[in-house]
């Protein structure tokens, strides 16, 4: 089984938990709840009839960032090339952990279930988007 999609939009990363002062509860960041949200409406509307895998899976996620506006030709080239890559935030482990979370229980039953894992940030000259791939081997 192979779930393939993308999440066009400006790329969130995880947050990390904040704590209510008052109550001293922890609770996760609006933004970061909004963005698993919108991870799960894109799988669910290319998926509509899904079964979560049930094996071991394998996980590919490409993150494309716009190229930077000051950017030079010759550096928008190379980065086009994919000879330089994006170096800002969000970091890479909480784009990870933000989608992973999102399909926790949905595209498979557990996160423990992954035991390959790929991830890379590129630039485009489009807008920015993530690009998952989910594969059961």
């Amino acid at each position: 089984m192979i779930f393939e999609f993308e999440i066009p939009g400006k790329i969130t990363g995880k947050a990390r938990p904040q704590v209510n002062t008052y109550t001293l509860k922890a609770y996760t960041p609006q933004k970061t709840k909004d963005y698993e949200t919108l991870i799960q409406q894109y799988f669910m509307l290319k998926y509509s009839k899904f079964k979560p895998i049930e094996g071991r899976a394998e996980v590919k996620i490409v993150a494309y960032f716009s190229i930077p506006k000051k950017s030079n030709k010759e550096n928008t080239k190379l980065m086009l090339e994919n000879k330089i890559s994006p170096t800002k935030k969000p970091d890479i482990d909480n784009i990870v952990k933000i989608i992973l979370d999102a399909l926790n229980k949905i595209a498979f039953k557990d996160d423990n279930q992954i035991t390959k894992l790929e991830v890379e940030k590129k630039y485009t000259n489009n807008d920015e988007k993530v690009y998952v791939k989910i594969m059961e081997y």
